[in-house]
C-alpha cells in the first residue's frame, strides 16, 4: 500500500477528470462496463511498464525528477523516488463521475503528474476512492459517502497552485475519448469557468464540474505531446 504521509480525508471534490472535458462527438463508447471487473483487468503487466507509462504524462525534464506510484492488488506503491515535489501516476477509470459510463472501464490508462501542491491535495482523494474500490465498496456506498461529506462540508478542497500535466501519447482516456488531447489541468475551488474563457469557440481551455462538487478543474490544450511530437488537433 502506499505509505506516504500526506494524510487523505474525507472524500469530497474528486472533480471528474476522465471524459467530462472531452467534446460530445469525439468518439462513440464501443462497450458498457456495469460492474467492477476482476482486479487482475486493472493492473499492468509489468510494474517497469507503469512506471514508463507514469513518467510519459510529462516532458522528462518533469518526470525524470518526480516521484512514481503504481498500482497494486492492494494499492499505490511508491516505485520511484523523487526530487521535485511531483508524483506522476496512471489513474484508473474510477477517477470518472460515478454516473460516466466508463466508470469500470478496465482498459483506461491515465498517465498524470501532479505537482507538490496537487498531490497534497487532490491526489490523496483519488487514493481514497481507490481503497474503496479495492476494498470492494459498491458504487452506491461510494456515492452515500461522497453525499455525506459534501453534506457535513468536509470538503477536500484544492491547494493554490494545483495542477497537473496529461501530456502522454501513450495514454488511454477511454472508449469515447481514446487517446484524446494532450493537456494540462488545473485544480481549484469552484469559480466561474467564463472568467477564464472557458468553453467558448477558439478557445484552447475547457472547464469541468459536478452539481456535487465544490471544485472546478480547467483543462488546456497545448500543442505537443511529452516527447515533443506535434499533437494532430484538427480530429479533436
Amino acid at each position: 500500500m502506499w505509505t506516504k504521509t500526506w494524510a487523505v480525508g474525507p472524500l469530497c471534490g474528486l472533480t471528474v477528470l476522465i471524459g467530462a472535458a472531452v467534446p460530445a462527438g469525439a468518439g462513440d463508447a464501443q462497450a458498457t462496463y456495469p460492474a467492477m471487473a476482476p482486479i487482475g483487468q486493472y493492473l499492468m503487466a509489468s510494474p517497469a511498464d507503469e512506471i514508463a507509462l507514469a513518467r510519459s504524462a510529462a516532458p522528462v525534464s518533469i518526470a525524470g525528477d518526480a516521484d512514481v506510484l503504481t498500482l497494486g492488488a492492494h494499492g499505490y506503491e511508491t516505485a520511484a523516488k523523487g526530487k521535485n515535489g511531483f508524483v506522476c501516476m496512471v489513474w484508473r477509470s474510477w477517477t470518472a463521475g460515478f454516473d460516466d459510463p466508463e466508470f469500470w472501464n478496465p482498459k483506461l490508462r491515465a498517465p498524470i503528474c501532479l505537482n507538490a501542491a496537487a498531490a497534497r491535495s487532490v491526489l490523496p482523494v483519488y487514493l481514497e476512492r481507490t481503497m474503496w474500490v479495492l476494498a470492494g465498496v459498491s458504487k452506491t456506498d461510494m456515492i452515500a459517502r461522497t453525499r455525506a461529506a459534501v453534506a457535513a462540508k468536509t470538503f477536500t478542497l484544492p491547494a493554490p497552485g494545483a495542477m497537473s500535466y496529461m501530456m502522454s501519447k501513450q495514454g488511454y482516456l477511454g472508449d469515447a475519448a481514446g487517446h484524446w488531447h494532450p493537456h494540462l489541468m488545473f485544480f481549484l475551488a469552484r469559480t466561474d469557468g467564463g472568467a477564464w474563457g472557458a468553453n467558448l469557440g477558439g478557445s484552447p481551455v475547457i472547464t469541468a464540474q459536478d452539481d456535487s462538487d465544490p471544485t472546478t478543474t480547467f483543462f488546456v490544450l497545448v500543442p505537443k505531446w511529452s516527447d515533443e511530437s506535434p499533437a494532430i488537433t484538427d480530429k479533436h
